[in-house]
């Protein structure tokens, strides 16, 4: 297998399926002469024309509205958002559109469409540019919501979310595009939507996090492994359909849960995943969940008070110590 960065692994994702399926197109800022904000759509203009790569305006209501209906008469649009605060502008297209056309048509529409581009803080742009809005999402039913957190996960869900009859919020990790990972260079590589993947094995307790947390995760996996505590570290990888079914069998085997995501603490999704696990594993729980979150405030510009805000490896390690009852 090639290592190959979470860049390369999208961008090879969009090259392959739109080789594969000439109704696959891809709109949004920048996307083409400029090769993608974060050049994630290297190549695909002199590959694949200006007829199916398509520098848009800066109007994202408008052209997620042009994406919409074009999936509605057969084509399979790839929408690009430059970051997912500005989704927010063409929320009512997503929401009200996309995710609920299929059943007021009475299945005559099918809406198989993409939404994509980073999401999540990145390094000091600000409280407008810095919002992990997977919760908004995750909340509406006729959306499917993907999080990857790595460049073979980025690949095979995305191709997936290419070939699906529905919409789908595909958001990518900010700060993950220059991470590596080893990827199958096989076209027909596909992640199933709703499988969680364990990233690393563990007896003591389950972490739970998604996008770039996970490695956050990690990295206290192996603070705590010096004292001779075993992480399970699980990925949903999807939010919606979320694998319950893997994420309760962790838990049921370790009896400890942190659930670690750099949303907001109030309503994130985070309280949906310990709703779950107290649901389905409340015999097996030795401790009560914890959860680890962003501060409930705007993101702050400074660097020093960014990363005091955002979920740390310190957090995650303190919050396992009270888990564990050793603090």
């Amino acid at each position: 297998m090639a290592v190959i960065s979470y860049r390369e692994a999208l961008n090879q994702a969009m090259r392959e399926e739109m080789e594969r399926d000439p109704n696959v197109f891809i709109m949004g800022e920048e996307v083409g002469y400029y090769n993608g904000a974060y050049k994630v759509t290297q190549g695909m203009l002199q590959r694949f024309s200006e007829r199916r790569v398509i520098d848009a305006p800066i109007a994202e209501m408008g052209f997620a509205g042009v994406g919409v209906g074009a999936a509605m008469v057969g084509l399979r649009p790839i929408i690009e958002f430059m970051t997912f605060n500005f989704s927010l502008v063409a929320i009512d297209q997503i929401v009200n559109n996309a995710a609920k056309i299929y059943q007021m048509s009475g299945g005559q529409y099918n809406v198989p469409i993409v939404f994509r581009g980073p999401g999540g803080p990145a390094v000091q742009v600000g409280s407008q540019h810095s919002q992990a809005l997977e919760s908004f999402y995750a909340h509406v039913p006729g959306l499917k919501v993907v999080m990857p957190s790595t460049a073979a996960d980025a690949k095979g869900l995305l191709k997936t979310a290419i070939r699906d009859e529905n919409p789908v919020v595909f958001i990518e990790g900010e700060t993950l595009y220059n991470t590596t990972w080893e990827v199958p260079e096989e076209d027909e590589f596909l992640i199933p939507f709703g499988k969680a993947d364990v990233k690393r094995e563990g007896k003591d307790i389950t972490l739970i996090a998604w996008s770039k947390m996970v490695w956050t995760c990690l990295d206290a996996a192996k603070v705590l492994a010096e004292e001779g505590i075993e992480c399970e570290v699980v990925d949903p990888r999807c939010l919606r359909p979320l694998d319950v079914d893997t994420l309760a069998e962790s838990v049921r085997k370790t009896g400890r849960c942190v659930i670690v995501e750099v949303g907001w603490p109030v309503a994130g999704f985070g309280s949906e995943v310990a709703y779950q696990m107290q649901k389905h594993c409340m015999d097996s729980l030795d401790a009560p969940i914890e959860r680890v979150t962003s501060d409930d405030v705007p993101m702050p510009y400074a660097k020093n008070l960014e990363d005091e805000v955002q979920p740390q490896v310190k957090d995650v390690v303190a919050a396992v110590r009270r888990a564990l009852y050793l603090d």
